[in-house]
């Protein structure tokens, strides 16, 4: 059967015009004469209403009156970002279009540059590779762990921070940088073509304890497919013979919720990882994904106070399931998450939605968006200025070789 409004389409075109205009006219006149509705949707709608004029009325009056010309598409962000600031929570931000752009870029695993990582500290005569990214316009050129660069083009980094000489370093995609190379203390120099490199969040290496194979495992940040890039070392390091795994989070500053989820089901077969509450959302239970590939093998992860959010609650989990000894200092103490909510003018609000707890039941926060306690490491290596890297390593080592049956 066909219905009498498809078989005569102008009618139907007319009737729908004639409908959007009466309910346009009905929000005029309620507009006008809220009285008329109903209490609950008198008091929405005149709420609404009011704080709609009085926004817009003032960014009016501030674009007219003021004494000289304004910005009120500017004035509109700043007053976003200050309505933000006022929840006084750290992790909550308002982005106008300009800087939420530029946090896209900050969080892409892609940088102009050669493809190398450095040292956290400088050495005598520059600053020196700790790792050459594959495929990488370094790896072309046949640059090594522990080569030291010492001048870029004819600046010398003799003297330099690590954060000036990788500015040096790094430049427009497809231009040339020449490097002065020390290796095995020889000089020599070579040319360059910066590229988009993209920087891996997972690595590996083995190491040996008196007699016992380990894997290290370096994991810095919780972006998209980082469990995938991270389960790819783990067999790496067990295929080559790794009796006990060291997961070094330090300095990690979390990212994604369903990838701590991901890197712990890595190591948990089965049971919860973390729960989640929120106001606006229920509480969800999240377990292990059941894909592990290393349930049994002894482990340490290793931590600091620059361990924080989502590898917070990957070492919560494995600390709580009894999976892993924790070496370090305290973690940061974050205890809630947030959501990015995109914006329709370009800009975007991240906003903490909720809190998270590990499997004990323990919020690593201080009570809502304050700093708490943390983790508490089961061995605590104290801080040492000289060599804290080598030293909190070397702990690690020793613990986890000590597991190893």
């Amino acid at each position: 059967m066909v219905s009498r409004l498809s078989r005569f389409p102008l009618l139907r075109d007319a009737l729908i015009a004639v409908t959007a205009v009466v309910l346009l006219l009905i929000g005029v006149w309620f507009g006008g004469h809220p009285s008329w509705l109903p209490a609950p949707f008198r008091q929405v709608f005149v709420s609404r209403t009011a704080d709609e004029r009085l926004v817009q009325t003032t960014l009016d009056l501030i674009a007219r009156e003021y004494y000289r010309p304004v910005n009120t598409t500017a004035l509109l962000n700043s007053g976003l970002e200050s309505a933000v600031g006022s929840l006084n929570d750290p992790y909550s931000h308002f982005y106008p279009p300009t800087l939420y752009r530029s946090f896209q870029q900050e969080t892409n695993p892609q940088v102009a540059g050669i493809g190398v990582s450095v040292a956290a500290q400088p050495v005598q005569g520059g600053i020196q590779i700790e790792e050459v990214f594959q495929g990488s316009p370094a790896a072309h050129a046949g640059l090594q762990h522990g080569d030291i660069i010492s001048a870029v083009d004819s600046h010398s980094l003799a003297g330099q921070t690590v954060a000036q000489g990788s500015k040096l370093i790094r430049g427009t995609p497809g231009t040339a940088v020449r490097l002065t190379i020390i290796r095995h203390g020889k000089l020599r120099e070579i040319t360059l073509r910066r590229a988009n490199v993209t920087v891996p969040v997972a690595a590996s290496k083995l190491l040996h304890y008196r007699g016992r194979t380990l894997g290290y495992l370096e994991f810095t940040q919780f972006t998209q497919g980082s469990a995938n890039e991270l389960r790819q070392q783990v067999q790496r390091v067990l295929r080559a013979g790794a009796k006990g795994l060291i997961l070094d989070l330090r300095d990690n500053p979390g990212g994604l919720l369903a990838q701590a989820v991901g890197v712990a089901s890595l190591f948990i077969k089965s049971g919860t990882i973390v729960t989640t509450r929120g106001r606006s959302q229920p509480t969800t239970v999240y377990t292990a994904l059941g894909d592990a590939i290393a349930p049994r093998v002894p482990m340490v992860v290793l931590v600091d106070r620059g361990t924080a959010s989502s590898a917070e609650i990957v070492t919560g989990a494995l600390k709580d399931r009894g999976r892993a000894k924790v070496v370090g200092t305290r973690t940061y103490g974050k205890g809630v998450f947030q959501e990015l909510f995109p914006l329709p003018n370009g800009s975007a609000l991240d906003l903490t939605v909720g809190e998270y707890f590990t499997p004990n039941n323990q919020n690593l926060g201080g009570g809502g968006v304050k700093e708490g306690r943390g983790i508490q490491p089961n061995v605590y290596v104290y801080d040492n200025p000289n060599a804290p890297s080598a030293h909190a390593l070397k702990v690690a080592e020793q613990t986890v070789a000590a597991e190893i049956r």
